[in-house]
């Protein structure tokens, strides 16, 4: 697929400081963005308290995500105001609007339209299916774009297994980057078959990449093959119906590391995320090596440290 990111209209503008800031932010990551091969990106992350929201780029597509603080949506006058910003500095580009509320919160990929008005992105060169239309996340989380960078410099020839894979990009990257296997399991079928285009876009094979609908949980319970890497992801909270119960991170997070330490090869790692604020991880519960990494998997378009916690497990010899 071909590789163009717009040029954006210099100059400063003296009756919008939301648009001086898109300018600059869009600037500096624009460089990075060429070299990297990668169209999808941050451009506003809640710099100024006036303006609570985040825009992403989605190559010529922006989604603007706002913050609620109650059950609200943005006002008619905030949208025209971040368009017009948005417009003086990047003209022609289709902006989406997405609204997180807290009670919503739970990361269950929310249906929102039946569009299936899907396109492709580059990151670091690997193409994903994007959808800023029928969900409330877009199929591409890009808080973990270095997390997936990471994960993949150290995949070659190695069996991966992506638990809460979600489109499967964990998977995706590492098998591009010479992964020997990999194995996905997320318990949605849209997601599953989301990641099997994922795959299929970048033509890898099903054969060696395999997808499964699954609770992670029981997914667990009865797998007996053994890894190089595991990555979970789990939502922070997930009432999901196909579950048999609520699931916690806060208190489930014991029961999956035990569980995945027990499918690691020698010398494996597990890689650990979560996007709770209030996550608290007991090192002592496990016989391994934990390490915090959160700050070396912090986009540089990202501006909030906390967006997630990240933590390199290890067993230990």
């Amino acid at each position: 697929m071909s590789f163009n990111l717009p040029d954006i209209i210099d100059g400063e503008n003296k009756n919008s400081l939301l648009a001086n800031c898109i300018r600059n932010n869009y600037r500096h990551i624009k460089k990075w963005a060429k070299k990297s091969l990668t169209n999808c990106f941050r451009i506003y992350d809640r710099e100024m308290s006036k303006y609570p929201f985040a825009i992403d780029y989605y190559d010529g597509k922006i989604c603007v995500h706002f913050f609620a603080k109650e059950d609200d949506d943005p006002s008619p006058e905030l949208i025209q105001e971040v368009e017009e910003a948005l417009n003086i500095v990047l003209p022609y580009q289709q902006i989406f609007w997405r609204t997180r509320k807290k009670t919503k919160e739970t990361r269950q990929y929310e249906k929102l339209d039946q569009k299936r008005d899907f396109f492709t992105v580059l990151e670091y060169d690997v193409k994903f299916k994007v959808n800023l239309v029928d969900y409330l996340d877009t199929g591409l989380f890009l808080d973990h774009r270095e997390t997936r960078q990471r994960v993949a410099k150290v995949a070659s020839g190695k069996r991966l297994l992506n638990l809460f894979a979600y489109t499967c990009s964990f998977s995706v990257h590492a098998a591009m980057h010479g992964a020997a296997y990999t194995k996905s399991v997320d318990m949605s079928n849209t997601y599953t078959d989301w990641g099997r285009d994922n795959f299929e876009l970048n033509g890898l094979s099903s054969r060696v990449n395999p997808i499964i609908r699954a609770d992670c949980l029981k997914f667990l319970e009865t797998e007996r093959e053994k890894y190089d890497l595991i990555v979970i992801d789990p939502p922070t909270i997930s009432r999901s119906k196909k579950m048999d119960q609520l699931f916690d991170i806060q208190v489930d997070y014991i029961n999956l590391i035990t569980r995945s330490l027990k499918l690691l090869n020698p010398n494996g790692s597990i890689f650990f995320s979560t996007n709770s604020r209030k996550f608290r991880f007991d090192e002592s519960l496990f016989k391994a090596s934990v390490r915090n990494i959160s700050d070396k998997t912090l986009p540089i378009d990202f501006h909030d440290p906390k967006i997630h916690q990240c933590f390199l497990i290890q067993a230990l010899t």
